[in-house]
Order: C-alpha cells, then structure tokens, then sequence
C-alpha cells in the first residue's frame, strides 16, 4: 500500500504543479490557459531533443529546458497573443488558447522531429538507485518531484507574500489602473507571470513524460487533470488545488491495488479518476453553489472606467448589419461554390470522396454557428456529440432495424437530450464551466462508453450503410449538401424566431436580459440541445461516409481542431460551416498530393493560427473577405449603389434593450 500511496504523491505532485501554474495566469490575468498541454509537450520535447537526440547531460538539458526555453516561449507568447486577451471576453479568451494549443505541437515537431516518442527521459540520473522508505522503494523521479513541488509552493509564497514582486503582482490583480498611478507597469508584472506559468508548465511535462510518454494526448490529458483540481479550488484558491491536486494521484495509484490487473474495466477507471472529480465539484456547485464568479485578473472598477470596453465573446450579427447587408449574391456565391464541387471533382473518385467528407464534416460544423455563433457558448464536446450521433444511429440500423435516415433523426434526438441535461448542469455557473464541463463530459464519454465492445465490435465498429438511393459519393454529397441546406434555413428561422430575439440579447447583456424577464438557462438550453442534435445528425453521415460507426473516430481532443478550423473561417457564418467542412476535407488531401510530407501538419498549424488570431479579428476569414469585397464594390460604385454595397446609410439593428423587450 506504501508503495502505491508514494508513487500517487509523486503523480499528484506533478498535478499540483501543473495546477499552480493554471491558477496563477487565471489569478493574474484572467486566462484559463486550455494551450497549457501543448505549453508543456514543447517544453519537454525540448528537453528530449538536447538530452536524447544530442547527448547532454540531465542537468544541463534540465536547466536550459526549465530556466531558459519554458520562459522564453511565455515571453513570446505573451507578446504575440496573451497581451492582447485581457479586456477580451472568456469565450474569445477560451477559442485563443484552444487555437494555440492545436497548432503549437506541429510547428515544434516540424523543427525536432515526428516520431513517435513513448518512452522519455526524467529528471534522475540514469545511474541513481531507488531510496528505501520504510522497506518501499522510492525512485529518485519521485524524489526530484516532490522537491519540485515543495520548491515550487515555497517560492510562490515567499515571493508573493514578502517580496517588493509580489506585492506589485497583487497590485495589478486588483487593479491595474491603481498599480500604474503607483509607478508599477502592468505590462512587465503580467510578462512575469506567463513567464512564470510557462516555467511550472515546462516543469510539468518534463516530470510527467517518463510516465505517460510523449504526446500530445498525455501532456493534453495532464492538463486536463490539472484543471480538476483548479475547479476544486474555485479557480483561484491554490492550497484547495494541491490538496486535490495530491489526493487525485494518490487515489489513481491506490485503486490500482484493488482493480483486476490487464483489464479493461481498470484501463478505463484509472484514467478517469481526475475527470470524474471535476464532474462531482461541478454537480456540487451547480447543486449548492449557485453562478460561479469567473473574471479573475479584470481589476476594479475604475480599470472599467478608464479602459475601452471590451469585445463581445463573438462578433454580432449587428456588427455586419453596421457596415451593410451583404448583397444576396455575395452571400450565395460561396454556397453555391460548395454546391458545385461535387460536379467539379466527379471525374476523380479520390477528390470526389474527399468532397463527400467535406459536406459530412459541413453538415456536422453547423453545431458550432448554434452553440457558440448563435448562443455565444463555448462547448468542447461536439464531436462527442457527433459520436453519440453515429454510434446510435448504428444500434438503431442493427438492432432495431430501423431505416437510416430515421435512425439518424433519432441519434439525433438522444444526443438532443443528453445536450439539455450538460446544459442545466453547467450554463448556470457561467462560461468558463460550461467550457470545461463539457469538456469533461467529453472525456467521459470516450473513456467510459465510447469504449464498450457493444461499440467498439473489436475495433471494428458498427456498420452504418448508406441509404440505397445515395451509395455513389456523388448522390451522396448531395445528400449531404441537401441536409445541409435543411438545417441551415432552421437556423436563419431561429435567428429570425422570438427565441433569436432572446438569443441575441442574452448575448449582449445576460443581465439586462434577466431584468426583462428573460429566462438565460432556458434559452441557452434550448440552444445547446439543438446543437447537440446537429452535431449527432454530422456524426451519423461521417460514420456513413466510411459505412461504419467507429468510436476511435470521435476523439475529443480532435474536435479541438474541428473548433479551430470553424472559428477561422467565422463561427457565426452558414457559409463558413460549409466552407470549413470543405477545408478540413481537402486541405489535407491537397498537402498530401502536391506537398512534401514534412509539410503534412501544415493544415492544423494554419487552423490553430486562425483560431488564435480571433483575439484581434473574432469575425473570421469569411466575414473580412467580405467586408474587403463589399469595400472593393463601394469605390466602384458610388452614389446610392455604394450604401447598399456596404455604406454609412443603414439603420442599426437593434440594441440588446430593444431585443429583449421584443422577446419579452
């Protein structure tokens, strides 16, 4: 028992140091940092570049990784994006760092290398032999990191209790307005900070690549755990967040002793322990708690005063409106570009198959213009919501023998339901919980059902056949656009609807909304249950595409860049659903042809890139291509012509005021 109870301590150590790191960028600047992961993996493949691949020694590799590359990446991060995220809303704050967290680990890769890295060094010497405590061996690993954390808790609360540092730090928290007249520059004390966090973040992946490799998936899964323990504290209390943080790795390691070994069922618990925990705190605040103050680091009321406000969580539709319609062409022409595709590449079954995935993933995109265009709502489940679609969709085919396209309908309905359920869950506490609340239903989802053999079928999966009528990729785009287009005139209907008049002045202002009688719960509800069932309708025609509902498909960490590619194009737009499904299809398959295969992860790179840039232009590519055209028209036609175009002669849309007491 000894033996287990040492090894969780180390594991939750390296928990409790990745969690500090989480709570001082929230703490300070307001930013639940979802690219800590992706921080960590480049840190430590760092490490394993100077001490694998070119023979340095532990410590001096250790050195240079933790006090020179992991503050330096913070520094340039800080200056390339974080700088410029905190006046912003906590969706446009979340989108960011998910943006950066999908396209760091590639541009790292493509500079130190792709392979496979399962086995990593620690921060111990080869030649160190175990330590004996009580009869039971502890590894100098486990010794390095508790000295890490002891350092790590020390240091913090000396430097933030009894230095001139801390001091300035505390002052910028509650008020950066008050620091600067008191000589303090917000901008050097918030560089620290991410230089600070991207340290703990370094730290973190170096200790924990010996035990779950290196990869992507477990420095994101460290993360993930991490933020487990910070929801335990509320976000901002870091003695709550190690005390979790420590009894997490100990119960991970205790239960080993008592779970049947090489087993499923405990490849499946262990795993979970850190995800199942975050789901019981939010249970309990949701339950007890009542909304959750989430906008740590935005100072007092007089930074309010003095400084502009800030961006919406995503742009509105009254921001366009504000510069002109566009004209009824404009808005078709890519629509109708996608339409054509299918026409384009039938002469290639290749680019024609690639084409048929596109519309698929343009049918499943349009989760994201309901949940977060529309509802202003940052869910990291939909592609679990897809595979919910998929996968019961199959046990209706095979089961019940129901005919597909109503067994899609009803995939759709069961992910409806359970999209309703995670919504009067976590809505209530406010955006940053929904965030990870779905996230972790996510996780969840693939550990513990996701991979039950009724689905899995030996990794084979459940056949989902396409309908008889729509067998060729051709009728089968089609089918796809068709559907498409189906569920785009539902949601020009609901913008269009009362419910849209709500929908838009909860986005404007919750609490203005509430003072008119307006119910945010209910309408955010009605709004997250529709875009499940849109995400489970996608994951049903992608599982047709391939004629088989497969489960290892919908991974939650790859609708990470499902996200990132739809907030490129613009979250907000029909077209651009359409047009990202496309991308994501083609893109990789035109790299593939025609580029070299060092170039492979390019696409990702670019979607994470595009995601991070909503921090400066949250409208996304197809909206500005827009405007620039609109603009473009406007000088070549002026007079009465140019104000339709895009001039000043249009008449606001109206206000949140105006909306509300429409929907009232």
């Amino acid at each position: 028992m000894l033996q287990y109870a040492l090894a969780g301590l180390a594991l939750g150590a390296i928990y409790a140091i990745a969690s500090a790191g989480l709570v001082v960028t929230f703490e300070s600047a307001g930013v639940l940092n979802f690219a800590f992961g992706s921080m960590a993996y480049v840190v430590a493949r760092f490490y394993y570049w100077f001490n694998s691949q070119h023979g340095w020694s532990t410590i001096g590799a250790g050195l240079v990784s933790i006090l020179v590359v992991a503050p330096a990446l913070g520094i340039v991060l800080y200056n390339v994006l974080f700088r410029f995220m905190r006046d912003k809303s906590m969706v446009v704050k979340l989108v960011a760092t998910v943006g950066l967290s999908v396209a760091l680990p590639p541009v790292v890769d493509f500079f130190l290398g792709t392979q496979t890295i399962d086995t990593a060094p620690g921060l111990a010497l080869s030649s160190d032999r175990p330590f004996h405590v009580l009869g039971t061996a502890v590894t100098t690993n486990q010794v390095v990191t508790y000295g890490f954390l002891l350092f790590v808790l020390a240091a913090g609360t000396v430097v933030m209790r009894a230095t001139g540092v801390g001091l300035r730090v505390r002052a910028v928290v509650d008020s950066e307005a008050l620091a600067s007249l008191s000589g303090t520059n917000p901008g050097r004390v918030a560089l620290g900070v991410w230089a600070a966090g991207s340290t703990l973040a370094g730290v973190a992946g170096i200790l924990v690549a010996p035990a779950v490799g290196l990869s992507t998936t477990g420095m994101t899964t460290l993360m993930v755990a991490a933020f487990a323990a910070v929801v335990a504290g509320r976000l901002r209390s870091l003695p709550a967040a190690v005390v979790v943080a420590l009894a997490m790795g100990v119960v991970t390691d205790v239960i080993q002793k008592y779970l049947p070994p090489n087993s499923a069922f405990s490849a499946d618990i262990i795993p979970s322990v850190p995800f199942a925990v975050m789901l019981l705190f939010l249970v309990v605040y949701a339950l007890r708690a009542g909304p959750i103050v989430e906008h740590a680091g935005a100072g007092g009321r007089l930074d309010h005063a003095v400084r502009p406000v800030g961006d919406a969580a995503l742009p509105r539709r009254g921001a366009a409106v504000a510069r002109g319609r566009r004209p009824a062409v404009l808005s078709a022409v890519p629509l109708v570009a996608v339409a054509a595709l299918p026409l384009v590449f039938a002469g290639s079954a290749y680019w024609l198959g690639l084409v048929a995935l596109g519309a698929c993933y343009a049918v499943t995109f349009l989760t994201f213009t309901v949940v977060t265009g529309e509802g202003g709502m940052l869910w990291l489940s939909q592609i679990i919501f897809a595979g919910v679609g998929a996968l019961a969709s199959a046990q209706f085919v095979i089961v019940w023998h129901v005919p597909v396209l109503l067994a899609m309908v009803l995939g759709g309905v069961v992910a409806a339901v359970i999209g309703a359920l995670i919504g009067v869950l976590t809505i209530r506490l406010g955006e940053l919980y929904v965030a990870l609340g779905t996230l972790t239903f996510g996780l969840l989802a693939e550990t513990l059902v996701f991979d039950r053999n009724r689905f899995l079928q030996g990794g084979f999966g459940v056949a989902l056949n396409r309908p008889s009528f729509a067998g060729g990729d051709l009728a089968f785009s089609y089918l796809a656009l068709a559907t498409f287009g189906v569920l785009a005139l539902l949601i020009v209907n609901l913008r269009r609807s009362t419910t849209g008049m709500a929908l838009r002045a909860v986005r404007d202002s919750e609490p203005a909304s509430r003072t008119l009688g307006l119910s945010v719960l209910q309408v955010k509800v009605i709004v997250g249950a529709l875009g499940a069932f849109v995400a489970a309708v996608g994951g049903a025609f992608l599982a047709m595409d391939i004629g088989v509902a497969q489960p290892t498909e919908f991974d939650t960490f790859a609708g990470l860049v499902w996200l990132a590619v739809v907030v490129t194009m613009g979250v907000r737009s029909i077209s651009a659903a359409a047009l990202s499904g496309m991308a994501l299809a083609l893109l990789p398959g035109v790299f593939q042809t025609y580029v070299p295969a060092r170039w492979g992860e390019a696409p990702a790179v670019l979607f994470g890139l595009g995601a991070v840039m909503v921090a400066r232009h949250p409208e996304g590519v197809v909206l500005r291509t827009g405007q620039h055209v609109r603009a473009g028209l406007g000088r070549l036609r002026p007079g009465p012509g140019a104000a339709a175009l895009g001039g000043e002669r249009r008449q606001p849309e109206p206000s949140a005021g105006a909306a509300a007491k429409a929907a009232s």
